[in-house]
């Protein structure tokens, strides 16, 4: 069977830390081209890994590479353009947090890879765990009947990284995440683009429910952009949710989601920062799925190797495919969209 061939465009801090490694390790593909801006640091990527191709100019790169996927890793607000640009190349592509920065660009990049026949995958790593699975096969079998109402929490230690500082865990890389992507409200910065869609990605892939209207309110970073996040989700089969995110966790501290999920037999419950799943019925039949020490960690090389996997034709499981991505940047974008207004406003 054939080496899968991948290319990345935007490789920065993330790509080299994690996408680069990931693919060097899977013997399934071959990584033959990555895109950034600066001839700099463009060859110094290419010399540390091997890499045979290098561009400035994305487009260039997708025109005369031949590639079976593309890891779109740049920042925030140039998905929906470069993952369109992949997609239209014949690509399968595995596409960063958040999909896209409006709702409509994510419907877009949907429905353009559907008509191609591609692949999307967006690397929410929390999917991909046992758990999360065990969690959708039990709302999915009616464990605890109709769902109701959503309760989804998710905090994080990157108080300096939405504040516009240097993130203090990528001390030494040989890049770092640039402030211009995390911290500029102008960019679709902030807590909840860059984390809290992590939180809404697992609630998708777990719950098969679709966002109608959101009600927000942020709280402000030094930079400007959002620190706290505190919403309020109307679905369309009528269930409510409550949405809180928070980026000032303690830095010896983890990551916390606690997912809730009430309901009209019972209720779910999954805490990965304390490394739970429960379910819990009204007729007293409950269950407690296992979750060994440690397995809440967040990993992120499963969608990569997923990615490979889809390029060599395999046709595996895709633990988070576009449509989970689109939902979370609906209700992100209505989040956003009601901060402003301070309305209600509509999916």
């Amino acid at each position: 069977m054939k080496r899968a061939r991948i290319g990345i465009i935007g490789t920065g801090w993330w790509a080299v830390e994690n996408h680069i490694p990931a693919l060097r390790d899977n013997p399934h593909c071959e990584l033959v081209a990555v895109n950034r801006l600066g001839k700099a640091e463009l060859g110094q990527i290419q010399s540390r890994f091997g890499i045979e191709h290098g561009y400035e100019d994305y487009a260039a790169m997708l025109r005369e590479v031949p590639l079976d996927g593309v890891i779109v890793a740049s920042p925030h607000v140039l998905h929906h353009e470069h993952a369109l640009a992949a997609i239209q190349a014949g690509c399968h592509v595995l596409v960063e947090k958040p999909l896209a920065t409006t709702a409509s660009d994510a419907r877009e990049i949907v429905a353009a890879a559907a008509e191609r026949g591609r692949e999307i995958v967006v690397p929410y790593g929390w999917n991909f765990k046992h758990f999360s699975a065990r969690a959708a096969e039990l709302i999915a079998s009616g464990a605890i009947g109709r769902v109701e109402h959503v309760v989804l929490q998710m905090a994080s230690a990157l108080g300096d990284l939405m504040a516009g500082e240097p993130m203090k865990e990528t001390e030494g890389a040989m890049f770092r995440p640039p402030a211009s992507t995390w911290a500029d409200p102008k960019r679709a910065g902030g807590y909840g683009w860059g984390q809290l869609v992590h939180a809404l990605g697992l609630l998708f892939k777990i719950a098969d429910i679709e966002p109608e209207e959101v009600f927000a309110m942020v709280g402000r970073s030094p930079a400007g952009v959002d620190y706290y996040d505190a919403a309020v989700v109307r679905f369309a089969n009528g269930a409510t949710g409550s949405l809180s995110g928070s980026s000032t966790v303690p830095k010896h501290r983890g990551f916390q989601i606690d997912l809730r999920i009430f309901g009209s037999e019972g209720m779910l419950l999954l805490d990965i920062e304390r490394e739970r799943l429960e379910v819990s019925r009204r007729d007293g039949t409950d269950e407690i799925v296992p979750i060994a020490a440690g397995a809440g960690a967040y990993s992120c090389i499963e969608p990569v190797n997923l990615l490979v996997d889809i390029c060599r034709g395999l046709h595996p499981r895709n633990e988070s495919p576009g449509v989970v991505g689109m939902r979370a940047v609906e209700v992100l974008d209505a989040l956003y969209r009601s901060a402003e207004s301070g309305r209600v406003e509509k999916v």
